[in-house]
């Protein structure tokens, strides 16, 4: 969200997520302080508003103003230390003024109180447990554009599994032994009665496996191969059925840059023949056509008996299913008992979101969410870090406050979470940026491992 539409839409929001931790807080310290009395309750409320909208609402906005100038996927490094550098200054500055308001303007104190040993731990206590939330909310935000970044991931993923999926039935569809075994017999019946035709129909059965073969591995082809390759495809099987299958194909095409989804015919016309009963009484009637930018495949509708198992409609699920991952116009389908229509999108040229990536398990997705793993652990240990430590102090000060035992925890835990950072973001203290990674490609790249 860029920082513009931020005052649009979300500010409203947090001014009132402000207005309503002002009065949590307000009534909490009111009952904690005893402040029973106007004046005091409401001095008590006026502080619990200068914490949330100086605090709260301006780092909001700051976090806002950061996301508009870096991206937390693309840009992580920078965003992390500009969130951190803006974070501290204003929060430090902020901390400094809500006490000057508080202290010296509104307690009519001295300036130089600011300045004792006991308010600058007041003063430590403030910004730490500050930075505290708002480290929380610019993990948030980090959170939230990590899982759109994510989503967008899963959806190729899932183009990728339906595109498999849907190349694994086209497959087992063409090479389906009860197919198979039909187009051989008519082979071995044309061989013994008309040995040109048996010539004409091995040549179509082979360029119809190794069009299967050639297109399985793309996302989307021209109109103009899918139409010729249901050319031969229907050659084929009218030499199988002879007089009783009729189709009809398009002799051109409106724009030659219009492509769909790679063997959906093959499917659509297997489906037609499987689903039908084919006659010379009854000839199964297929047309292809073009038609207000879809592809229509339309046949009669003369519906076998139902013998054996019911169609689970797999392969047409399938279509449907990639086209509506790859593109926003959906795969309509029309029976009306007379006829059964299915149209197919053309789509003009492939966009990112089509584009597929080869071996995507291979890619730097994998390491991207392993790293975003490890930064996940780490902001989570520096959250706790910066909540738990302003705890130790004030237990430390309230209870005990002639020996400073929360240097130790301060200093142990944030050497812990310091190593942890360096971890998350691939550092070595010693060796450098990604010098793990370095090492293992001068390894691989000199053959010595």
């Amino acid at each position: 969200m860029s920082i513009a539409n931020y005052w649009k839409t979300e500010l409203k929001n947090d001014i009132i997520v402000c207005v309503k931790m002002t009065v949590f807080f307000g009534v909490l310290f009111t009952l904690i302080n005893r402040q029973f009395t106007i004046r005091g309750a409401s001095i008590v409320f006026m502080f619990s508003a200068l914490y949330s909208f100086i605090l709260g609402l301006g780092n909001g906005i700051i976090n806002e103003f950061l996301n508009d100038k870096w991206d937390w996927v693309r840009e992580t490094n920078s965003r992390v230390w500009a969130g951190i550098i803006a974070t501290v200054i204003y929060t430090t500055v902020g901390v400094f003024v809500i006490h000057y308001i508080q202290y010296v303007l509104v307690l009519d104190n001295e300036f130089s109180v600011l300045f004792i040993e006991r308010m600058l731990y007041v003063h430590l206590f403030a910004i730490v447990l500050s930075l505290g939330v708002a480290a929380f909310f610019h993990a948030k935000g980090f959170m939230i554009e990590w899982k759109k970044t994510m989503n967008q991931e899963t959806t190729q993923q899932q183009i990728v599994a339906k595109t498999e999926t849907a190349k694994f039935e086209t497959l087992k569809s063409q090479i389906d032994p009860h197919f198979l075994f039909n187009s051989l017999n008519v082979l071995t019946s044309l061989i013994g009665e008309n040995p040109i035709q048996a010539e004409k129909f091995t040549t179509k059965l082979s360029k119809v496996y190794r069009y299967v073969l050639e297109q399985r591995n793309k996302e989307l082809i021209p109109i103009s191969e899918e139409l010729q390759f249901a050319k031969t495809y229907m050659e084929l099987l009218q030499m199988r059925f002879e007089d009783a299958l009729e189709f009809e194909l398009p002799t051109a095409v409106s724009n030659n840059d219009l492509k769909i989804v790679p063997l959906s015919l093959q499917l659509l016309l297997e489906n037609a023949v499987k689903h039908n009963v084919v006659s010379s009484s009854k000839p199964l009637r297929i047309s292809i056509f073009e038609e207000d930018g879809y592809l229509k495949i339309q046949n009669t509708i003369n519906p076998k008996e139902a013998i054996g198992k019911k169609s689970t409609k797999v392969g047409l699920q399938n279509i449907a299913d990639r086209y509506g991952l790859i593109s926003d116009e959906e795969v309509h389908i029309e029976n009306n008992n007379k006829t059964f229509t299915v149209s197919l999108p053309l789509l003009l040229k492939t966009n990112n979101t089509m584009k597929i990536i080869d071996d995507f398990e291979n890619s730097r997705y994998i390491k991207a969410v392993e790293k975003v793993e490890r930064m996940k652990e780490f902001y989570q240990n520096l959250i706790t870090y910066i909540i738990f430590i302003p705890i130790f102090i004030f237990i430390n000060l309230r209870f005990s406050p002639q020996f400073h035992w929360f240097y130790f925890p301060i200093i142990g835990w944030g050497i812990g979470v310091l190593f942890h950072g360096l971890e998350a973001y691939n550092y070595s203290l010693f060796l450098g940026k990604d010098w793990e990674e370095r090492k293992i490609r001068e390894l691989m790249d000199n053959d010595k491992f």
